[in-house]
C-alpha cells in the first residue's frame, strides 16, 4: 500500500536529470568528476584557513606543520574512506578480484563513489597523530585546529554525492522537495538526503566552528573545538540517517534494531564529544600570551 501511495505520487515529484545536472566536466578524452573536485576543493579551503589560524596568536603550529599535516590527512581521508566504506558497508570490495589484477579492482575505483565517514575520521585522526608525534606539538591542540575545517570538505563531498544522483533518502511523499532519481530500480520519489547532509555535516559545522575559533576563547582551552567539532558533525550524521537509504546489503540493520549502521557506529561518537568538551571546559586557559610558533 505504501508502495503504491508513493508511486501515485510520483507525478509531482521533482525528477532528477531534469536538474541538468552532470557527474563532471566533460573534456574529450576525460571526465573531471565532481566527485574528485569536492575533495580537492575541500582540502584546499581547508588548507588555506588553517594556514591562516596558524599566524593567530597562540598557535601551537608552525606552517611547516600545517603543510605536513594536510598531505598526512589527505592521505588519510582517502585511505581511510575507502577502507572503512569496505569494512562497515560492503565487505565484498576486498574480495572483488579481477582476473588480469593481483589486487582488489572494485576497492581501487574511488571515481565509483563509496567513502565512510567513519572510516575517513579514523585516518585522519591517525594523520593527526602521526605529525603531532614528528612535530612535537600537542595531538589535541592539532585537533581543535583541523576540527575547524573538516566542515568545508563535508559540505563539498555531499554536494558531490547530490550531483552524482547517489546515496539517495527513503521514499517519501511528504515533502514538496521529494525527487525521483535515474539509477533508482524503484522509481519513487526519496528525500535528497544528500543535501540534509550538506547541511547538517558540512554548512552547519562550519557556520558554528568558525566563529568560535576567531570569536571566542576556544582555542585557548585545548579540546573544546574538537570536542564541540565531534558532538555536532556526530548529531548531524545520527540525524540525517533517518532519512537515509540503508545500503542493501545492510538492511537487516534498521530492521532488526530501529537505526542504520551509520547511526550504531555514531552513537559512541556523541558521547565522546559531549564528555570531551565537558572535560575541556572545566581545564584552566593556555597562557594566553604565548606567541604563534615560528617555522
Amino acid at each position: 500500500m505504501m508502495i503504491e501511495l508513493l508511486a501515485g505520487g510520483a507525478a509531482q515529484a521533482i525528477r532528477w536529470e531534469e536538474l541538468g545536472l552532470r557527474p563532471g566536466i566533460e573534456l574529450g578524452f576525460f571526465t573531471l568528476r565532481y566527485y574528485s573536485l569536492a575533495y580537492l576543493g575541500g582540502i584546499l579551503l581547508a588548507y588555506w584557513q588553517v594556514s591562516k589560524m596558524v599566524r593567530a596568536p597562540g598557535s601551537p603550529m608552525a606552517q611547516r606543520h600545517v603543510d605536513d599535516l594536510f598531505f598526512w590527512c589527505t592521505l588519510g581521508i582517502i585511505l581511510g574512506g575507502r577502507l572503512g566504506y569496505a569494512a562497515f558497508y560492503q565487505p565484498a570490495l576486498f574480495t572483488s578480484w579481477d582476473s588480469t589484477e593481483t589486487v582488489p579492482w572494485a576497492l581501487l575505483r574511488l571515481w565509483d563513489g563509496g567513502m565512510s565517514f567513519h572510516g575517513g575520521l579514523i585516518g585522519t585522526t591517525l594523520a593527526m597523530a602521526w605529525v603531532a608525534c614528528r612535530g612535537g606539538v600537542s595531538f589535541i591542540r592539532v585537533t581543535d585546529y583541523v576540527s575547524v575545517v573538516v566542515g568545508f570538505g563535508m559540505l563539498f563531498g555531499r554536494l558531490a554525492n547530490f550531483i552524482n544522483g547517489e546515496l539517495w533518502g527513503r521514499p517519501t511523499d511528504g515533502v514538496p522537495w521529494a525527487m525521483i532519481f535515474p539509477r533508482d530500480p524503484l522509481g519513487l520519489p526519496r528525500h535528497p538526503s544528500q543535501l540534509y547532509e550538506a547541511v547538517l555535516e558540512g554548512l552547519v559545522v562550519v557556520v558554528i566552528m568558525l566563529p568560535l575559533f576567531w570569536k571566542t576563547r576556544a582555542r585557548w582551552r585545548p579540546g573544546v573545538l574538537t570536542g564541540c567539532f565531534v558532538t555536532l558533525i556526530s548529531l548531524g550524521r545520527f540525524t540525517a540517517e533517518f532519512f537515509r537509504e540503508a545500503d542493501a546489503q545492510l538492511a537487516w540493520v534498521p530492521q532488526t534494531t530501529g537505526l542504520n549502521m551509520g547511526q550504531w557506529l555514531t552513537i559512541p561518537l556523541i558521547v565522546a564529544g559531549i564528555g570531551l568538551t565537558a572535560w575541556a571546559l572545566r581545564q584552566p586557559e593556555i597562557g594566553a600570551a604565548r606567541q604563534p610558533a615560528t617555522a
